[in-house]
């Protein structure tokens, strides 16, 4: 039995830079609040029918371990006959977590899933835990580069020469434009769920937008800054997603199913895809993997209205848009801004990506068809493609 698998609803918490906002909050605490604020606002959903929870983050330890799909599920008071599983596919988490219970729906085995992504950097720094195996590098399997994420993107300004270092941070510029302006619009916080966060000197709070932002970049403040991974590099704080804390969550159902409770849809999958490249090129991933999900759909990057990629490095972003001939600024890229701007709390960051595309569906009913994708450590890539349900066709009648 084959199921179209649809998008129901997809929210996060706000995002902030590790350490900080968060940092006297447990990572399960953010994602249970995620998890709460979702179900909260889809009151159509009983908690009850949900089939499973799938719940991702890059280290699975302390506050972000105990398998953290269940024990957050229990947390948030859906019902211990309700199951959960934890994923790890690091910077991918939260989007294998929808590609992995989109394939039980697709079946036929489920009818409605969560599936999300937390990553408390403060908590857990980048690598923390890790013991990469010596083959690795003895056996010459990778180079020392393709271990560390900001040294890969230095590879792929290597790689790529006429991507330089100013169209690098002329990206990242727009990027924060584009999220102040989404700000502004109020476009970003109505998909925020307000979190309670404690603080020592200052008490208890609540978290309702987004940290990282730094509106009024500019490029002449970008090009001061310094090359961490590279004497004389290309990478630097401004032109790349920061270290963050912060939770996505979404429902996924058969389209069936939504119908038969009533549920709005806000995308339909039509196709996913992940792919390998060199690990050292780590940011590339997400070429081959659109280019994988388009030839499953049957669709052209013509055919393509809207992209939302994350944005780990703007150079990444860059090769993706100049290998398919997309010019830099291009309007259907990344319309309210990116993790750049907003933030890359790793495992979470698929969903934040659904939530912008799902939005900028509802905007654009011309547009048929969007692509979210990023690219992940260790040389890979994942990119789903969606149609959007407010489609109308030109000349269709209203």
């Amino acid at each position: 039995m084959s199921e179209r698998v649809v998008l129901i609803d997809a929210v996060r918490s706000p995002f902030g830079k590790a350490g900080s906002l968060y940092s006297e909050t447990r990572a399960d605490d953010i994602m249970v609040r995620t998890l709460r604020g979702l179900l909260e606002r889809n009151p159509k959903v009983s908690p009850t029918a949900i089939d499973d929870v799938a719940i991702a983050a890059a280290t699975q330890s302390g506050d972000q371990g105990m398998n953290i799909g269940r024990s957050v599920s229990l947390l948030a008071g859906i019902p211990d006959s309700v199951p959960g599983y934890s994923i790890d596919r690091w910077c991918a988490g939260a989007l294998t977590a929808v590609t992995t219970v989109a394939g039980a729906i697709a079946m036929g085995q489920y009818d409605i899933a969560i599936a999300g992504g937390v990553e408390h950097m403060g908590n857990h720094p980048m690598g923390e835990g890790m013991d990469p195996n010596p083959r690795y590098l003895a056996e010459k399997l990778v180079d020392t580069d393709a271990l560390q994420m900001g040294m890969t993107a230095e590879r792929l300004h290597d790689k790529f020469p006429h991507l330089t270092k100013a169209r690098s941070d002329a990206y990242a510029v727009n990027s924060q434009n584009k999220t102040a302006a989404a700000y502004a619009a109020g476009k970003i916080q109505r998909d925020l769920i307000p979190v309670a966060v404690r603080s020592t000197e200052l008490g208890w709070g609540v978290a309702t937008v987004d940290e990282p932002p730094r509106p009024g970049t500019t490029v002449e403040t970008l090009a001061a800054l310094k090359t961490p991974f590279r004497p004389m590099g290309n990478v630097t704080a401004g032109n790349a997603a920061g270290l963050n804390d912060g939770a996505t969550a979404a429902i996924l159902a058969s389209e069936s199913k939504a119908n038969e409770l009533g549920l709005s849809i806000k995308a339909r999958m039509i196709s996913f895809a992940f792919a390998g490249v060199a690990p050292e090129i780590m940011g590339y991933g997400p070429v081959p993997s659109t280019i994988k999900a388009l030839a499953k759909a049957g669709l052209k990057i013509e055919d393509i209205g809207l992209f939302e990629i994350n944005e780990a490095f703007a150079v990444q972003v860059l090769s993706f848009l100049d290998h398919f001939g997309i010019a830099d600024d291009d309007k259907r890229v990344n319309q309210y801004g990116g993790a750049i701007a907003v933030g890359h709390p790793l495992a979470s960051s698929g969903v934040r990506l659904m939530i912008n595309l799902a939005r900028g569906f509802e905007e654009r009913t011309d547009v048929q068809y969007g692509v979210t994708t990023m690219c992940i450590g260790l040389g890979m890539g994942g990119t789903v493609i969606w149609e959007n349900p407010n489609f109308k066709a030109k000349g269709a009648k209203q």
